[in-house]
């Protein structure tokens, strides 16, 4: 699509990275693998392009095998006056061949530096690529703080407050993600309640993210009282790009005694015994009890990430 010298088009395939990956992001390295894996696909792969200088991009990703893409998370904009201008057309225009018709428009993630605020150009550059969603219809949904550990960082010993154990199967990591959600500070568990039973949110949950971890199940921990009562439960894992503490949660009745302390040393002593280079893991910028549990165990918030979502009722997309 041609609107004066503006061309609108996704890349015909791997041969174009070079073109897409000309304006810069963390993730850009990432891209060959993701679509040699499936978890992106050329026609998910945007640019809008004047002669052949990219002047923006997205993109989207999915799970290998998936017909639909699960996330927006590129979206990138050069340094001309119109820049906000040129991201809302490409935005729509992309979505509109993209997101099948009558859909919700999978959610959108950007990691960004974990100052933006502070530097000039970085709040600026997060600033418009919102200004290109709001647009577009998204609005704001939660900011997240990324964690990294590194081996090395000394892991408290156990207290001997609480015992672990695998978990036994799918059905009670399901009964304990459920009984996590009552009064959880988690936004997308706090939003999913208002549309669905926590039982119902607590599936979704497991079959968008858990059930899709790269990593042994007998890696998950349930914790225990010393009579066998849960206390609360940690997913260690990989997904397809890092060591990760999936989930981890304190059953309410539990709550405010530390345990989450040692549930995150017990998460975070697994990994580190498989020789892991790093661990990384993330929580809501309003979770502090939890921020400060990744603080207090030696995890360091390299960066943050912006999400933002489509009204329940799908936004119209332009033909």
């Amino acid at each position: 699509m041609e609107q004066h010298d503006l061309t609108m088009r996704p890349i015909a395939g791997r041969d174009e990275l070079d073109l897409f990956t000309r304006l810069p992001y963390g993730l850009n390295h990432e891209l060959d693998d993701d679509l040699v894996a499936g978890r992106r696909r050329p026609e998910w792969m945007w640019v809008a392009l004047r002669g052949d200088r990219p002047v923006a991009r997205v993109a989207w990703w999915g799970r290998a095998g998936d017909d639909t893409p699960f996330l927006l998370d590129v979206l990138d904009l050069d340094d001309s006056g119109d820049r906000v201008d040129l991201g809302v057309r490409l935005l729509e225009r992309a979505m509109a061949d993209v997101v099948p018709a009558g859909t919700r428009p999978p959610e959108y993630v950007r990691m960004i530096p974990p100052d933006w605020r502070a530097d000039t150009a970085a709040r600026r550059d997060v600033e418009d690529r919102m200004a290109v969603l709001e647009r577009a219809g998204a609005r704001l949904f939660v900011e997240r703080l990324r964690f990294d550990w590194h081996p090395g960082t000394a892991i408290p010993e156990p207290t001997g407050r609480l015992r672990f154990r695998p978990v036994r199967d799918t059905e009670e990591i399901l009964d304990l993600m459920t009984r996590v959600l009552d009064g959880t500070l988690d936004a997308h568990g706090r939003d999913d309640l208002t549309r669905m039973s926590p039982r119902e949110a607590a599936v979704r949950h497991y079959e968008d993210e858990l059930a899709h971890y790269r990593a042994p199940r007998d890696w998950w921990r349930v914790a225990t009282l010393p009579d066998g009562e849960p206390v609360g439960f940690v997913t260690p894992a990989r997904n397809d790009y890092n060591p990760i503490i999936g989930y981890i949660a304190v059953l309410p009745a539990h709550r405010g005694n530390g345990h989450i302390d040692d549930l995150l040393a017990e998460g975070t002593r697994i990994l580190a015994t498989q020789g892991v280079p790093r661990i990384r893991a993330a929580t809501d910028l309003g979770n502090t009890p939890m921020a400060n549990a990744f603080r207090r165990l030696g995890y360091v918030d390299f960066e943050r990430s912006i999400n933002m979502t489509w009204p329940d009722q799908p936004t119209n997309q332009p033909t």
